[in-house]
């Protein structure tokens, strides 16, 4: 379903209230699993959160994650040490055009036993469970994070747990942390010194666990605020100051876009207070998730950007950078990339009613949305966004934007 959105103006001051964090649900959602006495609340809606519920629940030998990736990597390590089982992962035809090999290899290095289905280092993947006694495994630290997360998470079930040595630069440090942190929480020991991960065997000290919700998510607004009038005020929740998601440093950045963000109790106020605003040089190796939102931005208000550290967005939903510059050019931009940069010239001018292609990826549809604010347009398959967000027109609806099927 292609939807318009006509050029819109929102309230003065409106509030929302976004779903839990698709990276901190997946996670707790395959720690729950492996011990089943932890409690969730307010976990993440999303489709992607959705399949590793069922998943997780699934008894049948052909588990199907579609296009869910984090899925299909903490899946991947979660069937290797479920003793006796056999499972065939598969998903979408994109999902299967994406890298596996380098968690596959990590895990075979501890001794997991599993087969490719059709093409050597992508999925489908035979997994056979079975007991993992070795424990000292390396990966280069250039690698996504999830590959990094998926070896942890079943860390602490293992016999003599995991010391993951990442061997370079490391990137996505706070996911790495997030994963950490969160073991932390049901009281799993750990260490992360210099390049050397360790996760300790451990029992879980379960209590209650609230997920906070969604950073990437929050970015739109970040997004609609920097575009809106000085004034204008956001709230969302649930958000906390102390943040151990990596897209919390949306705070720090869109400072740069003239908005503050204010944290109150659980919620955040965002408020734009300038419109002064210069080119933008960024680094997003910690949190790549956040450059589609952050090009849309500069292009929206007519300033360049420089941003780098963005190598692991062509393995996702799609290749994003190829993405970003065939859509930002469509509207009037110019946009060069390499394999691990994107950079936006100046535009003086936006294109009115260009259909956005969405290229089966949520954050495509999401971080155009905000143009709507300066001109008409039209989101390609927009129901994409239920991935990650599935109320986001409804709340998008709620604060002022004009929207048409």
């Amino acid at each position: 379903m292609d939807i318009t959105l006509h050029k819109s103006t929102i309230q003065q001051q409106s509030s929302i209230e976004i779903t839990g964090s698709k990276s901190e649900s997946n996670r707790l959602l395959l720690l729950q699993a492996l011990f089943p006495e932890i409690e969730l609340s307010n976990v993440s809606n999303s489709d992607d959160s959705n399949l590793m519920i069922k998943a997780l629940a699934s008894k049948e030998k052909v588990v199907d994650i579609h296009h869910a990736g984090t899925a299909m990597r903490f899946l991947t390590a979660y069937f290797s040490v479920q003793e006796g089982r056999e499972t065939v992962l598969t998903g979408s035809k994109r999902m299967k055009e994406r890298p596996i090999k380098i968690l596959v290899d990590a895990l075979q290095e501890l001794g997991a036993e599993i087969n490719y289905v059709e093409n050597e280092g992508f999925p489908p993947i035979n997994i056979i469970g079975k007991k993992l006694t070795k424990n000292k495994v390396s990966l280069k630290a250039n690698v996504s994070s999830q590959y990094i997360s998926a070896l942890l998470l079943i860390a602490s079930k293992l016999e003599n747990g995991i010391e993951l040595t990442l061997e370079g630069d490391i990137t996505s440090v706070p996911y790495i942390n997030m994963t950490l942190s969160l073991l932390n929480e049901i009281g799993v020991k750990t260490s992360f010194e210099n390049n050397t991960i360790t996760v300790y065997p451990s029992k879980a000290n379960i209590k209650p666990l609230v997920v906070e919700s969604d950073w990437s998510s929050a970015s739109y607004y970040f997004s609609i605020v920097a575009l809106s009038a000085v004034g204008t005020e956001i709230t969302l929740s649930s958000y906390k100051e102390n943040s151990l998601q990596g897209d919390s440093c949306l705070v720090e950045i869109y400072k740069h876009f003239g908005v503050s963000s204010n944290f109150k109790e659980n919620s955040i106020t965002l408020k734009k207070e300038s419109s002064k605003i210069n080119s933008l040089t960024l680094d997003l190796k910690h949190a790549p998730d956040i450059a589609q939102t952050i090009a849309v931005t500069c292009f929206a208000l007519g300033v360049s950007c420089d941003l780098t550290g963005l190598h692991t967005l062509k393995i996702k939903e799609t290749d994003r950078l190829v993405a970003l510059k065939t859509e930002i050019e469509k509207l009037g931009g110019r946009v060069d990339i390499t394999d691990k940069s994107l950079h936006l010239k100046t535009s003086n001018s936006i294109k009115e009613l260009v259909s956005i292609a969405t290229y089966n990826d949520h954050r495509m549809a999401m971080a155009f949305a905000p143009i709507a604010l300066k001109k008409p347009i039209i989101i390609e398959d927009a129901m994409v966004v239920s991935k990650s967000y599935p109320t986001f027109w409804e709340d998008l609806k709620s604060i002022g934007f004009k929207i048409s099927q």
